[in-house]
């Protein structure tokens, strides 16, 4: 039996920075998840996640990540992408200082 499709956001790292970033409907990339395109439709999330791709230039790493729908726009649903959400934590700085 297959699985059923959960929403989803696009989501890779940002060449330069490393930053986690996601796609927004508009094509473009922005570091807060609740501006992403939430993906309801499985053909419509390969399709962004093959746009995604086409990046190569400013992210690296594009994949699918399981989402929600939450008050502010998207939100994860697992641990590893709530932990992307907050920045790199090896030291206080980035998002983690604000």
């Amino acid at each position: 039996m297959a699985r059923s499709f959960t929403p989803k956001v696009v989501t890779a790292n940002a060449l330069l920075e490393g930053d986690a970033v996601w796609l927004t409907e508009d094509n473009s990339w922005t570091r807060d998840i609740h501006e992403a395109e939430l993906i309801t439709d499985e053909a419509h999330g390969d399709l962004r996640l093959l746009e995604a791709m086409a990046h190569a230039d400013l992210i690296a790493g594009a994949y699918l990540a399981d989402a929600k729908e939450g008050p502010d726009g998207p939100e994860p649903t697992h641990f590893r992408e709530a932990f992307r959400t907050r920045g790199p934590s090896n030291y206080f700085h980035g998002k983690q200082a604000e």
